[in-house]
């Protein structure tokens, strides 16, 4: 009788192909980059955000100025600091910000144009009036205040 060599079968695991692999990986990081929103101003005062009952959320974000009120940063004085954009103002430069600001935005936004005044829970009622006035004249007559909601449910329980 005749003996027969029989081949074992190659049992080794197949490389993987990794030719696709650049291609995924930077359609995860364009994902990430059209999604992600980069904060463009750098706060320069500190304020504890009061509690507020009607909380919402913004809808359209880009029709928003922000309006910084605090105390410093560094805490070199009591005072309280209103903030536009990243620059330290007073009250009578709020209608030239409202102003550059409008000129830079779309149509749709500029009829949208919300001010959010984002003030410390501490700010006396006055500095607020000022800047409300100051809106006003501008005619940015659409206010809204940051509020947290978390803080209300803490002071609930």
């Amino acid at each position: 009788m005749k003996r027969r060599h029989f081949r074992r079968p190659d049992h080794s695991i197949p490389e993987l192909n990794m030719a696709s692999l650049p291609d995924l990986i930077f359609t995860v990081l364009f994902f990430f980059m059209i999604v992600t929103h980069m904060r463009d101003v750098e706060k320069q005062v500190q304020y504890q955000v009061p509690a507020g009952t009607e909380v919402e959320k913004e809808q359209h974000k880009s029709a928003v100025l922000h309006i910084y009120i605090g105390h410093p940063l560094d805490g070199s004085s009591d005072e309280f600091l209103i903030q536009l954009n990243n620059q330290i103002a007073t009250v009578g430069d709020i209608r030239r910000f409202v102003e550059s600001e409008r000129r830079r935005m779309s149509p749709e936004d500029q009829e949208r144009l919300t001010v959010s005044i984002d003030a410390d829970r501490d700010v006396p009622m006055a500095i607020i009036n000022e800047v409300k006035q100051a809106l006003r004249q501008s005619y940015a007559l659409n206010i809204s205040y940051a509020a947290s909601e978390k803080a209300l449910k803490k002071n609930i329980k």
